[in-house]
């Protein structure tokens, strides 16, 4: 498994709006649609990748606390499905199905909206304030696979607490770490 760390594009960039379609709803979105109304969580993911199998429960507990404290929670499959079969649209259904992923699962087929993040790795996570301006790049916690740590989501919960309570973030934000994308 190769380890290649996320791009940490400038605090305050832009969200790049996309249309994407959801593979747990069969519809269309754009990223203005799925916002949340205190913020936004893009999370660039896969179903293969041993690093997004390892914090999926995570994901999963942080989803479901924040978004109903105001943060919309998406994420996007960009990898290439004819090198990774595995990563296809079906496959992405039942992936979240098994994970009991509620929140949007969108398929970036043309790899265009990756690019547009310039996403690196799987999981690559970018936390938007309510502006649609980058809050926070970087980890979920310092937990991979087979290192021993415990996951807690503490570095990606510190931030959307601090976007949350209007607080300035202190820590230096650190690269998430995973598999990268598959491009074609």
């Amino acid at each position: 498994m190769a380890r290649t760390s996320s791009n940490m594009i400038p605090l305050g960039t832009a969200a790049p709006n996309f249309n994407l379609k959801d593979t747990n709803s069969n519809n269309t979105y754009s990223f203005d649609e799925l916002k949340g109304t205190k913020g936004t969580l893009v999370i660039f993911m896969c179903n293969h990748c041993p690093f997004v199998l390892h914090v999926i429960p995570e994901i999963i507990m942080i989803a479901n606390d924040y978004r109903v404290q105001g943060i919309g929670v998406i994420a996007i499959s960009s990898n290439d499905i004819e090198k990774y079969p595995q990563d296809a649209p079906e496959l992405m259904t039942e992936f979240a199905f098994q994970h009991k992923i509620d929140f949007p699962y969108l398929f970036d087929e043309t790899q265009e909206v990756a690019k547009a993040f310039d996403a690196a790795c799987t999981p690559d996570f970018y936390l938007f304030d309510a502006s649609d301006r980058l809050f926070y790049r970087g980890q979920l916690d310092d937990s991979r696979p087979n290192n021993g740590i415990p996951l807690s989501g503490s570095d990606l919960r510190s931030a959307i607490d601090a976007l949350i309570y209007n607080r300035t973030l202190k820590d230096l934000q650190k690269p998430s770490i995973g598999c990268n994308i598959k491009w074609k």
